[in-house]
């Protein structure tokens, strides 16, 4: 007999055990109206946007001019090796951060 949390995690798609899911770095947005900010998390692509995440692996602040990007390059780059796919913007912010912390001039990012 299965347990009621067995069944609720059957039904909404989860993977059952010993299965895995596929995961994504994607933006998460934790910021007030019209003041938006982001969150880089790595999440279950079966999960909503503000969703609870996996991991936070950074921030993405657009407002200052130049944009701040904060980014946690070892964990982004342990998720990566597990086989996590970064979405077209995530991958486009980790490419300005790693150009900031090189030295060249683009925006206010950061990798740590």
């Amino acid at each position: 007999m299965k347990s009621a949390l067995a069944r609720t995690r059957q039904m909404e798609g989860f993977p059952r055990h010993g299965e895995r899911g596929m995961v994504k770095i994607r933006l998460a947005r934790v910021g007030a109206k019209k003041r938006p900010f982001y969150r880089v998390v790595a999440i279950d692509v079966r999960r909503h946007r503000d969703g609870r995440p996996l991991e936070f692996l950074g921030t993405y602040d657009p407002r200052p001019q130049p944009a701040k990007i904060v980014i946690k390059t070892e964990r982004l780059e342990a998720w990566i090796a597990k086989g996590a796919q970064l979405t077209p913007t995530v991958r486009s912010l980790v490419r300005r951060a790693r150009r900031q912390a090189r030295g060249t001039p683009s925006s206010g990012a950061t990798a740590q």
